[in-house]
């Protein structure tokens, strides 16, 4: 592990830097479990009252906080972005694939890999396939026939990538994460279920991330699209000829089915279901577990899911919902009376 002055922390984030510029930090913690030659850091106001306790050597902090920490601190505009910047520059994560190639990995002569990419062990890659420069192909991971994957993108192990997938730069794909498996897409006939084939692609961009467990689907005709700089979260759904518009964001256990469009830099919360053949423009923001049935054509907040209660309160409440239709017709018969009795007057 590398360490790093402050002041060369400083210069990296572009920071206001107020204390020894010389102190050596090794790693990043929170305000909370930090020790001698750690860096915390405050993007949380409501975490405010632990600066007095912190045992960090320093603490990214915007201006408004500083006044609250009278030790090593690093002023910026957004702490929690600067924070992000600094784990890049002291991440020890290791690589997916070491160097080379390993000998039990199996690919096909018609296939291309560059000489600079890294192929663990136990993976295939099938004819036509091809491999970008400083790609990482970690263990037992499966590419397809004329699959494309970019420059320096990597595959954590046990990933599935389909025939004709076209894959970008600098992408990251978590373990067991499946690309371009068949579109739900049957035809019933007198109660037989006949299986279309999934004829279209999955297409990503560049630096688009998916988490582990998720599956994006290929098109059925036409393709499964999603733009560069996307970051989807684990366990999610994303079914065929959807596009995902560039900058969105969609967190874990979300389904969206097919063919939906989701515009540019849209924030989907965990387990919201989006309905098939519907367009969310660009900029809107689901909260958790709602259920989207309709399109959205103005950018906003949106919700639908319902927060806990007790479970008195809960059975209260579905008693008063099975009641609404009563309920209604009784309302319009009054309305119907209040307005006779506004006319007679």
């Amino acid at each position: 592990m590398h360490n790093y002055t402050l002041s060369q922390i400083a210069e990296l984030l572009s920071a206001e830097l107020d204390g020894d510029g010389a102190l050596e930090i090794s790693t990043i913690a929170t305000l909370a479990n930090a020790r001698s030659g750690h860096i915390a850091f405050l993007a949380n106001k409501k975490y405010r009252s632990q600066l007095a306790e912190t045992q960090a050597s320093a603490v990214i902090l915007s201006a408004a906080d500083a006044e609250y920490y009278q030790g090593n601190k690093l002023i910026v505009a957004n702490p929690y972005v600067c924070y992000a910047k600094l784990a890049q520059l002291l991440d020890t994560t290791p690589r997916s694939a070491s160097q080379g190639i390993h000998p039990t990995a199996v690919i096909h002569p018609d296939a291309t890999v560059a000489n600079t990419a890294a192929i663990a062990a136990n993976a295939v890659i099938e004819a036509g396939a091809v491999i970008g420069d400083n790609a990482q192909i970690g263990a037992n991971c499966f590419i397809g026939e004329n699959t494309k994957i970019g420059n320096g993108t990597k595959l954590w192990a046990n990933v599935s990538v389909y025939h004709d997938v076209e894959i970008g730069s600098d992408c990251l794909f978590q373990s067991s994460s499946v690309i371009g498996s068949d579109g739900f897409g049957y035809a019933n006939d007198k109660g037989q279920w006949i299986k279309i084939p999934q004829l279209g692609r999955v297409i990503i961009g560049d630096k688009v991330e998916i988490g582990a467990g998720t599956t994006v689907d290929r098109g059925a005709i036409d393709d499964t699209i999603i733009h560069s700089n996307v970051i989807i979260d684990n366990q999610c759904q994303i079914a065929h000829n959807v596009e995902i518009g560039s900058g969105t964001a969609i967190a874990g256990c979300t389904v969206v089915a097919g063919s939906t469009t989701i515009g540019k830099n849209c924030q989907i919360a965990g387990l919201v279901g989006i309905n098939g053949h519907i367009d969310i423009c660009d900029g809107v923001i689901l909260t958790g577990m709602s259920m989207v049935t309709k399109a959205i054509s103005e950018p906003g907040v949106y919700s639908s899911g319902l927060p806990h209660s007790s479970n008195k309160e809960w059975r209260r409440n579905i008693a008063h919902l099975r009641n609404l239709p009563e309920m209604k017709v009784r309302l319009k018969a009054l309305e119907t009376l209040t307005k006779s009795l506004n006319v007679d007057n």
